[in-house]
């Protein structure tokens, strides 16, 4: 009985690397070499992820500019 729950229990993971491994040997084409991994591949112009970066650089600069031309304020005391 104990044999048929320690199937029970490896037929799931079992069976997905097995289906996982039939699948990525469907996608090979025997002779064929994988294309190069061109990282602007697909882009049309500037990346998107360095103009996200430019514009929240320039926002952190603002708001440190804005904060350092505010005077102080005094310190607040929290009571509860």
């Amino acid at each position: 009985m104990d044999a048929f729950y320690l199937l029970a229990v490896l037929a799931c993971p079992v069976g997905m690397g097995a289906m996982m491994w039939f699948m990525m040997k469907g996608n090979r084409q025997p002779g064929a070499t994988p294309p190069p991994q061109d990282k602007t591949a697909g882009f049309a112009g500037p990346d998107p992820r360095q103009q996200e970066l430019d514009f929240l650089r320039k926002e952190v600069a603002d708001l440190r500019a804005k904060a350092d031309s505010r005077p102080e304020a005094p310190a607040q005391e929290h009571t509860r």
